[in-house]
């Protein structure tokens, strides 16, 4: 049985969204981009917001995109970021990647960004995406590996931040190195003609730095994950404060680097 349990670490906190709402088919689905072509349909799975939706409806003129997410809140933001665009081949739903409610064979492809990590059961997720995706169809699936993740300097305190999110993640049902781990639960689904690459976000200029570190530093503090974080038992406010200087003491130094580590799977159906 899916092990529907999991549930969203991070929730839809503004100092999520910030990050949310940058991600591009650019900087995001790179790797699937070249796969497209103008009359595809496709499934976006975990849309939120809804910015990688657009790009990729915008690269099918011809074919549409289906956008779901399992948190119907969201999904509001992501309708005026596609009436924005004044795209009109875009339609949301909330849907369970666990159990979708779309006949076999649908989709041209399905596509998953940062989701994987999040579920309770990836392995079944991934059955799902191949099941609705037709003969000749891709199932695409990218996401960080946050024990991959590395930066310079070494101030401390982020040693400890990436090891109270990597517990909050698993206490919460998910997985937080998803990436290394997408070839191997594609396998698992029974996915056989599976290319797996990779890719990096760095944030390094004086301006990527100062956002990233003030995302993640409010994120620590004020966010669903820090409420689950205590609640939990994990970390005291106390805690989460110090963690939060870390990132912005990180984020102050000329000579700070972060790169977020992403698995990706191209699979063909």
């Amino acid at each position: 049985m899916p092990k529907e349990t999991a549930v969203y670490t991070h929730g839809h906190h503004a100092s999520v969204l910030r990050s949310h709402t940058w991600r591009t088919a650019a900087n995001s689905a790179a790797y699937l981009v070249g796969e497209l072509k103008p009359h595809m349909k496709i499934l976006d799975v975990g849309c939120g917001p809804g910015t990688i939706t657009a790009d990729l409806a915008a690269l099918v003129p011809q074919g549409s995109v289906t956008g779901v997410d399992a948190a119907p809140g969201i999904l509001d933001t992501a309708r005026a970021a596609v009436a924005e665009r004044g795209l009109d081949n875009v339609e949301f739903a909330v849907a369970d990647v666990h159990a979708l409610d779309f006949p076999d064979d649908t989709f041209c492809v399905a596509h998953a960004h940062q989701v994987l990590q999040h579920v309770g059961d990836p392995v079944q997720a991934l059955r799902e995406l191949r099941r609705v995706v037709k003969p000749g169809g891709i199932v695409a699936v990218r996401d960080s590996d946050y024990a991959a993740m590395t930066w310079y300097p070494q101030v401390p305190g982020l040693e400890d931040w990436l090891d109270l999110y990597r517990r909050v993640a698993r206490a919460n049902g998910g997985e937080p190195d998803a990436g290394r781990r997408l070839k191997s639960w594609a396998l698992e689904a029974g996915l056989t003609e599976v290319t797996a690459t990779s890719s990096a976000w760095t944030f390094s200029t004086p301006d990527e730095r100062a956002w990233w570190s003030g995302l993640w530093a409010e994120r620590t503090t004020a966010s669903t994950y820090a409420n689950r974080a205590t609640e939990s038992g994990h970390a005291t406010p106390a805690d989460l404060e110090a963690l939060a200087e870390a990132w912005r003491e990180w984020g102050t130094r000329e000579d700070g680097w972060f790169a977020v580590l992403h698995g990706e799977i191209l699979c063909r159906v």
